[in-house]
């Protein structure tokens, strides 16, 4: 995980954010993926820093939550 990454590492990439966020904005974040990876980042902030983790480690994340709202 690298949560520092640089912006011009990550600016050529396809951000997007989740079909949940409204469009008044507020507290989001956006995703991109690669063959390898993906990269997390603050909608309000996209030339901040941004957080990448594999692509197994982001499905694991994206199985937990969904699971925990079914709860």
């Amino acid at each position: 995980m690298n949560n520092a990454e640089s912006s011009t590492v990550t600016s050529g990439l396809a951000w997007f954010k989740s079909s949940y966020s409204g469009a008044e904005g507020g507290d989001c974040v956006e995703v991109a993926t690669t063959t390898a990876s993906v990269h997390i980042r603050d909608s309000k902030i996209t030339v901040g820093p941004t957080v990448t983790v594999s692509r197994k480690a982001w499905t694991g994340f994206v199985q937990l939550t969904s699971s925990e709202q079914r709860a």
